[in-house]
Parts: C-alpha cells; sequence; structure tokens
C-alpha cells in the first residue's frame, strides 16, 4: 500500500560560516528528527569564482556520521584521524567521527583555481548508543562504485549504502540505511519501496515531482509515514532527487553545536573536551 506523505518540508537559509550559506529541510519547526537522520543541509548550486578563497576551518564532532553527496564540483575533506581526500561530482563521503574528530572540508585548490559550479548535500547520520565511542572512520565511494538500480530509460538513480533492487551499496553502516541519489527525467515514473516500520525521507534538490499524487517542487523534503511501503514518484521536470531510508533508533536525542549524543550532559562534555584539546589537531 501506498505510504502517506506526513510533511512537505521546505529548506530554510541558514548561515554556517561568514561565507557559507546553506538550505536547511531538516531539522524543522514542524518536525525535529527522523533518528537516525538529525539533519540535511543543501549547499549550492554555487558558483566558484577563480581564485576564491573557501575553507571550512577544522571543527569538532562526535556521535554521528557527516555524510556529503557531492551534485555538483568536487571537495576536499581532511581529518585529525589522517584522512585526507578528494570526492567529484557523483560521489559520496561517510565520515563517522566516532568518539571525537576534527575535520576540514571545502573546495578543492585545483576548483579554487579554475573556478566552477560547486554543488553538495550533507546528512547527519546518527548511530546507536552503543557505538558513539567507536573510533573515528572514514569511508568513500566514486560514482562508478554505486551500484544504479530501478533502471528504465530516463532513470538514472545509484545506491550509496544498504540494499535495494538486488544490488548492495559500497558504504557501511551501523544500522540498516539505504541512501539512493540521482536524476529522473521529465514524465519518467519510478515506484520506491521502502520497508514498513522504517523512516522514509525524499529530498527534492532540483525539479518538481508527484509523490503519491502530491506536488513536492525543489528544495523541499517529504516525510513519510512509517506504515506501509509503497512510494509512486513522476517527474513533472527534469528532477534530482535523495532517497533515503532507515531503520529507527529508538534512542534519546541531544544534537547541540556540532555533537549528536543520548543526553544533553553527554552533549556538554563533547564541547568541554573538544576545548581541552581531546579531539587531535588537524593543520589545513
Amino acid at each position: 500500500m501506498k505510504k502517506k506523505i506526513t510533511h512537505i518540508l521546505a529548506g530554510r537559509e541558514k548561515q554556517i560560516t561568514k561565507e557559507e550559506t546553506i538550505r536547511q529541510p531538516l531539522p524543522h519547526v514542524d518536525f525535529r528528527f527522523a533518528n537516525p537522520f538529525i539533519v540535511l543541509h543543501h549547499l549550492g548550486p554555487k558558483q566558484i569564482e577563480v581564485g576564491q578563497k573557501l575553507r571550512i576551518h577544522p571543527h569538532p564532532h562526535r556521535g554521528f556520521a557527516p555524510v556529503t553527496f557531492q551534485l555538483q564540483g568536487e571537495g576536499y575533506h581532511k581529518d585529525s584521524a589522517g584522512h585526507d581526500a578528494v570526492i567529484k561530482a557523483g560521489d559520496v563521503q561517510w565520515m563517522f567521527a566516532g568518539k571525537g574528530i576534527l575535520h576540514s572540508e571545502g573546495p578543492t585548490q585545483e576548483m579554487l583555481d579554475k573556478g566552477g559550479v560547486q554543488e553538495l548535500i550533507q546528512l547527519w547520520i546518527n548511530v546507536p548508543a552503543a557505538n558513539k565511542w567507536d573510533e573515528p572512520t572514514y569511508q568513500q565511494a566514486a560514482k562508478s562504485q554505486q551500484p544504479n538500480v530501478l533502471q528504465q530509460d530516463g532513470v538514472n538513480l545509484l545506491l550509496a549504502s544498504g540494499e535495494y533492487d538486488g544490488q548492495v551499496g559500497p558504504l557501511k553502516t551501523y544500522t540498516p540505511v539505504t541512501s539512493i541519489v540521482g536524476e529522473i527525467e521529465k514524465g519518467r515514473q519510478v515506484q520506491f519501496n521502502a520497508t514498513s516500520g522504517y523512516w522514509t525521507l525524499l529530498y527534492i534538490a532540483k525539479g518538481s515531482v508527484t509523490i503519491n499524487q502530491e506536488q513536492a517542487d525543489q528544495y523541499k523534503l517529504v516525510v513519510f509515514e512509517k506504515d506501509n511501503d509503497e512510494i509512486i514518484l513522476t517527474a513533472c521536470e527534469d528532477a534530482q532527487i535523495l532517497f533515503l531510508s532507515a531503520e529507527p533508533i529508538d534512542e534519546p536525542v541531544a544534537a547541540k553545536e556540532n555533537f549528536v549524543m543520548n543526553t544533553i550532559e553527554e552533549a556538554n562534555q563533547a564541547i568541554v573536551d573538544y576545548k581541552a584539546g581531546l579531539f587531535g589537531k588537524l593543520n589545513f
């Protein structure tokens, strides 16, 4: 049976650094979390001018995974656990902050030198309390490593994580998380299926679609009921979407600044630990 839509959330503009403004549909005043999905940020599309200087200074995280879907352009990643990588359009990176990490990100030096369009979606994906103190890790998947799912003419959807349509995504997760990103041409129809009882979200990065006969436009995040399993999507114009479905983590969430813990005391302790230098050092 078709999943009912419970919310269609518009992303509000939020300034995250002096130079960077993103759209944030999650969390929202009308809907807080779909745990493990805590935050969704959409940056761009933004024109990078030749010679521009854009770097997000090293900042801390603990207790969750910041996950980046690079839609256009290219970005670098560097962290205090020693990971140093670049992702290009279509690639995905999955940094698990664990017990604590510093990282820096932004357009690559090559992109700053040459200019171009930068666009990405970043998710904050939670983990159970039992894993929040694990060692930090880093994964990335090139566009070519992500299998195509729901294949048909005019549809290009790539599976980054989870199991779907007989395929397995390359990125590994603590709890079941299915993430699919890609393009659907105008007039094409796709049927998504999600496990009943799971949180299921769909973000429209570009274009306009109807979902189970309700319209959702660019920059909207659609939240579905947990019951039932069927989603029928038709592209009203060329569209780019991110489909997410995950087993709920039924634990308290205390999200404060750059930390996602289970209690406010744990979040406050993370701030203290960061100020005490326990997250290491990072030159960028």
